[in-house]
C-alpha cells in the first residue's frame, strides 16, 4: 500500500471518528466529550442515568450513527453505479428510488389508516423498493440484458412522475409542509429501531460490494475487455442494480432527499487513489460516512434549535460540482 492511499484510510478514519464524536456533543445542548463517552460504557436502566447521558445514547448516537451508515451507503453506490455504467455522472438518485418513496410517504400521510398500518418509514422503504425494481425493468430490453440509456431515461422519467403525483396528493390532503420536510432529507426521526434496519440491509450490501469490487474495476474498462476476460458485463450491471435498490431504499426511507453524495465523493475519492474499485468503494464508503456526519453537524448547528434541511448542503457543494464536471465531460 502506497502512502497516498494509506493517506487516504488516515484521513477518512480520522474525519468520521472525529464527526461522530462532535455529533454525539454538539446540538441545542452542548455536552462535554467526557458525558458522551461516560454514557457509552455506565450499565444501567435508563431512568438511572443523567439527562445528558439518555439525550446522547437515545437521540444523538442513533443519529449520528444513522448519517455515517447512510452516507457510506449513498456514496458506495455512486461508485459502483459510475463504475458499471462507465458514466461519471451516475448516482443512485436518477433511478427514481427517491421519488418513489416520496409518493408512497404522501400516500399514507393523507389515510390515517394506512399511516397507523405501516407509518413513514415502512411506506417509504416499500415505494423505494417499487420504484427501483420498475426501473430495472423498464431498462432491461430482455432478461438478460440491460440498455444504460434506458436506465438513465426510465429513472428520470418515472421518477419526474412519482413526484408530480406525490405533490398532487399533498396538496390535495393538505400534507405540503410534511411532505416538503421529508423530501428535503434529514434525521429527525433516526432511532434505534430504524438503526437495526439500516444494519441489517447495510452489512450484506457491503460485503457482496466489496466481493463485486473485483468485477466492477473489470467492467469499467469496457465491454469488450471484459468479455475478454471471461466476465459477463451484462450480469455484473444487473447484479449491481439490484444491490443499489435495497441501499438507496433503507436509505431514502430514513433520511429522505439527500442528492449528490453519490456524485461528490467517488469523484473526490478517484482523485486521490486513481480508478481501482477494490480500494475505491471501500474508502468511497468512508468519505461518505464522514461528509454526511459533517453536514448532519452543520444542520443542526446553523439555526438552532431549529434545523436546516441536510439536502441543502449536499446540495450546495454537489450542483457546482456537476456543473463542472459536465462542462469537463462536453469539451
Amino acid at each position: 500500500m502506497n502512502r497516498k492511499i494509506a493517506g487516504a484510510w488516515f484521513i477518512s478514519f480520522l474525519l468520521v471518528a472525529a464527526g461522530l464524536l462532535a455529533a454525539a456533543c454538539a446540538g441545542a445542548k452542548s455536552i462535554p466529550p467526557e458525558t458522551v463517552l461516560h454514557s457509552l460504557f455506565t450499565l444501567g436502566k435508563p431512568e438511572e442515568l443523567s439527562l445528558d447521558m439518555q439525550l446522547v445514547r437515545d437521540i444523538r448516537l442513533p443519529r449520528a450513527l444513522a448519517s455515517a451508515i447512510i452516507g457510506g451507503l449513498l456514496a458506495m453506490g455512486g461508485a459502483m453505479m459510475q463504475g458499471v455504467t462507465r458514466n461519471p455522472i451516475a448516482e443512485p438518485s436518477i433511478m427514481g428510488i427517491t421519488q418513489g418513496a416520496a409518493l408512497a410517504v404522501a400516500a399514507v400521510s393523507v389515510n390515517a389508516s394506512l399511516y397507523g398500518v405501516l407509518g413513514n418509514f415502512a411506506a417509504a422503504l416499500a415505494g423505494a423498493f417499487i420504484s427501483g425494481i420498475l426501473v430495472l425493468l423498464f431498462s432491461m430490453k430482455s432478461a438478460s440484458s440491460m440498455n444504460i440509456s434506458r436506465l438513465i431515461l426510465a429513472g428520470t422519467a418515472i421518477g419526474t412522475f412519482f413526484l408530480s403525483l406525490a405533490s398532487v396528493i399533498a396538496l390535495l390532503g393538505n400534507r405540503s409542509q410534511e411532505l416538503a420536510f421529508w423530501v428535503s432529507g434529514g434525521f429527525r426521526t433516526a432511532s434505534w429501531n430504524q438503526m437495526t434496519i439500516l444494519l441489517l440491509v447495510s452489512i450484506p450490501c457491503m460485503i457482496i460490494a466489496l466481493i463485486m469490487s473485483s468485477k466492477i474495476n473489470i467492467v469499467s474498462l469496457g465491454d469488450d475487455v471484459c468479455t475478454g476476460l471471461g466476465v459477463n458485463p451484462v450480469k455484473v450491471r444487473i447484479v449491481t442494480m439490484l444491490l443499489l435498490i435495497p441501499m438507496c431504499a433503507v436509505s431514502v426511507a430514513i433520511a429522505g432527499n439527500i442528492a449528490f453524495v453519490g456524485l461528490i465523493v467517488p469523484h473526490v475519492v478517484r482523485k486521490m487513489i486513481g480508478n481501482d474499485y477494490r480500494k475505491l468503494i471501500p474508502l468511497s464508503f468512508l468519505f461518505g460516512s464522514a461528509l454526511l456526519v459533517w453536514a448532519d453537524i452543520a444542520a443542526r448547528m446553523l439555526q438552532p434549535p431549529y434545523e436546516t434541511p441536510i439536502g441543502l448542503f449536499t446540495a450546495l457543494i454537489g450542483v457546482p460540482v456537476f456543473l463542472l464536471m459536465i462542462r469537463r465531460e462536453s469539451r
